[in-house]
């Protein structure tokens, strides 16, 4: 049933794959899309998947984390490459804060006695996986030092959902040590919502539900996570401000003042510890107290409960916070009629551990491609506007690399920069994509263009197919999703306003080796992309945005798809109102005539709820009023034709196509966190990585914050006025 049901999706998307492969190219004439094709057919000739294959198990060799020997021995390799290539290549080093562990305890003292084990084993089938002297334990990085003892409370997935049905059972954390389950958000927000909830100490554990056993055969027989895997990784508080801890929205350079430790706000406030399902189900079979919620259950052989107690912990942690040099890989071609215009490639090389996976697939791919470009400079071509590719180190802290050179470069990145593409690990099937909407016809044309290497359909159709099932379209174009954080586009996008794509491919590649030390060459080339088929799918990909965007006569940026996108945005926080009104209402209505939830214990009374204050009506005018008139300009935008523009205004045009993002950018940022000053995507400050659009008025809203609405109505209204101004420029010079 499964296969004549693919075959029927293909057979219905089939007349789309016939979609003219010899279309006019976004942003050039006729003429020039011909040669465009032709450059591209050349440059897919040069991609050799060999390459790809010898990189990785070069890169992956060894750890190389941040401050490692390997790590600096990776970033001169690839410069080294790079120059090869005929780039212009560097080092460029900043000085991080990066702390280590020096003691990692966490033992139950009660009711029985039971010391995790708080490491993973070498397996013979992993060859890197015994370089234990190199490796970095398992730890979460910029957790605070901390020797603590306490009752234990599990708290799900530790997200805001969750304490609120904590509270419904009567469930405090003030004063315990918490254990989550990795999952449902990203990992720093469970230490920093449960040290905002007095909790003293929080446990991260790792589900076999989630991406253990339950899923499949685990490691070494499958890729999903053994007893033993442990998940790494930053609590750093990024919500607020990601990069180096010490130097707030300024550049970690060797001599830069840097704030005392004590002062840095994005350090988390609490002693937290990753483990292993092995390590953790002693710890959550010794809790009594309610049983667990049933969506709370996970895999293990154990009845779920929440405690508190009688489980006591005692959680140790001390760190070694020193500064370590990271060695950024920037490689420049300089373009041959606008060199002031850069296109902007890249991927980080820095791992947990050996990281064949997570990033080394993604860096290869970014190196084949510079490589293929480096040989059409030899044959003569010339990109017309400079193509940068960069290797970001430092990323798995806290995005370190890349933010303190966005900062380096922040005056020069805003007046030259054209768009940032970035990659991070790349797997196989189903391409994934998300970034600035203005580029989202620009890139849904590329995915038409790419053919997957498993089907007979491209890409964008191979995509479709999948959503169509899911009950989804996008057979009219692509939809890109929006951008929150969680790889190095964020310093691009979030603080520069620089239009920013994200791209990948994933879907057949599930597994649990993520931050451990089988993330390796062994468990990448078995069950990840064997044949690095979809690597060399993701240079086609990123190598045509890169190629593109170097050659367009006219920039192809597109507002009718950033229009639909927002407005869609606008709709979403107007009808969040009215249902956090409905809710309140019926919340409150309920409280008045004595309709109560039964209480969790019997043997304690039942305390009603609090009245909820009431959720004004809010005025939306303002912002609505600039939506109509970014509509009328962006159809009035459309289809902008190069043939049509005189040369001698191509130049400013080009300008006030590419810096039209930062016109969605305030110097004052977003409230509470002004390093993130896009007013249309942000991280949210309790999703971490997942994003929050229009996060100015959504969380206001989401945070009951009734004060503040109208006026952050007011400025995005403000925002969407200024860009719309520029909108008008654009039309002006067209005209």
């Amino acid at each position: 049933m499964h296969k004549l049901a693919s075959l029927w999706i293909a057979m219905l998307l089939s007349s789309n794959s016939l979609f003219a492969q010899q279309e006019q190219i976004m942003g050039f004439t006729n003429e020039s899309s011909e040669e465009q094709y032709k450059l591209e057919a050349k440059f897919d000739s040069y991609l050799k998947s060999q390459n790809l294959d010898v990189w990785m198990e070069r890169l992956a060799a060894r750890p190389h984390h941040v401050g490692s020997a390997y790590g600096k021995e990776n970033a001169e390799f690839m410069v080294a490459k790079f120059k090869e290539w005929g780039f212009d290549a560097e080092l460029a080093e900043y000085q991080v804060l990066f702390p280590t562990p020096k003691v990692r305890i966490l033992e139950m003292t009660s009711p029985t006695k039971f010391k995790a084990r708080l490491e993973e084993p070498a397996l013979k089938e992993d060859a890197t996986s015994g370089q234990k002297k190199e490796q970095l334990p398992t730890y979460n990085s910029f957790s605070a030092n901390g020797d603590v003892t306490a009752e234990l409370v599990f708290v799900n997935y530790g997200i805001p959902s969750d304490y609120e049905e904590l509270e419904k059972l009567g469930i405090d954390v003030e004063g315990k040590i918490v254990i989550a389950k990795y999952g449902g958000s990203w990992r720093g927000i469970k230490p920093k919502l449960a040290a905002e909830k007095g909790a003293i100490g929080c446990i991260i554990y790792s589900d076999p539900k989630d991406d253990g056993f339950y899923r499949g055969d685990v490691y070494p027989e499958g890729p999903f996570k053994n007893k033993h895997g442990v998940q790494r990784g930053s609590v750093l508080d990024m919500p607020l401000y990601p990069g180096d801890p010490l130097t707030p929205g300024y550049a970690a350079t060797e001599n830069a003042e840097r704030l005392d430790r004590s002062e840095a706000p994005t350090l988390m406030k609490i002693p937290v510890l990753p483990i292993s399902y092995s390590d953790a189900q002693p710890f959550l079979a010794a809790l009594e107290g309610p049983v667990a919620p049933e969506d709370w259950k996970g895999a293990l052989p154990i009845t779920y409960h929440v405690g508190p107690g009688p489980a006591t912990v005692h959680l140790k942690l001390e760190f070694d916070w020193q500064l370590q040099p990271a060695y950024n890989v920037i490689a420049k071609m300089e373009g041959s009629a606008y060199p002031d215009e850069w296109i902007i490639r890249g991927n980080h090389h820095d791992a947990w551990v050996n990281g064949a996976n997570d990033p080394i697939s993604g860096m290869v791919a970014v190196m084949e491609e510079a490589r293929a470009v480096g040989e059409l400079v030899k044959m003569g071509w010339k990109p017309k506007r400079t193509l940068i590719y960069c290797g970001w180190d430092a990323e798995e802290p806290g995005l370190l690399g890349s933010t303190e050179w966005v900062e380096d470069h922040l005056r020069e990145l805003k007046e030259k920069a054209v768009a940032y593409i970035n990659s991070d690990s790349n797997g196989r099937g189903f391409l994934y994509a998300g970034g600035s909407h203005t580029l989202e016809k620009f890139f849904g044309q590329i995915a038409r263009d790419v053919d997957d290497p498993q089907t007979d359909l491209t890409v964008a159709e191979r995509r479709n197919a999948r959503l169509m099932t899911q009950g989804e379209d996008e057979s009219n174009g692509i939809k890109l999703s929006a951008l929150g954080s969680g790889s190095d586009y964020t310093p691009f996008i979030q603080h520069a306003g620089i239009a920013s794509l994200n791209i990948g491919f994933g879907g057949e590649n599930a597994g649990g080796e993520y931050h451990s030390i089988y993330d390796s060459y062994d468990h990448y080339t078995r069950f990840k992309d064997p044949d690095f088929i979809y690597g060399i799918a993701l240079i086609k990909v990123a190598g045509r945005t890169s190629l593109r965007l170097a050659n367009a006569e006219v920039l192809p940026f597109d507002f009718t798809h950033f229009y639909n996108t927002v407005e869609g945005y606008a709709e979403e926080v107007m009808k969040l109102a009215d249902d956090i009104r409905e809710q309140t209402d019926q919340e409150n209505e309920m409280a008045e005539e004595g309709i109560y939830a039964a209480a969790a214990d019997p043997q304690k009374p039942f305390v009603a709820p609090e009245p909820k204050e009431e959720v004004p009506h809010f005025n939306f005018a303002p912002l609505m009023n600039e939506l109509e008139q970014l509509e009328k300009l962006s159809m009035e935008l459309k289809n902008i034709n190069p043939a049509d523009v005189d040369d001698d205004e191509l130049k400013k045009l080009n300008t006030l196509l590419y810096t039209s993002e930062r016109a969605l950018t305030i110097e004052e940022g977003l409230p509470g966190r002004n390093w993130f000053r896009h007013q249309i995507y942000a991280p949210g400050f309790y999703t971490g990585y997942g994003v929050k659009t229009l996060p100015q008025v959504r969380e206001a809203i989401e945070q009951r914050k009734w004060e503040t609405v109208d006026a952050q109505i007011e400025v995005l209204a403000e925002v969407l006025e200024g860009f719309n101004q520029q909108l008008i420029e654009i039309k002006a010079l067209i005209e």
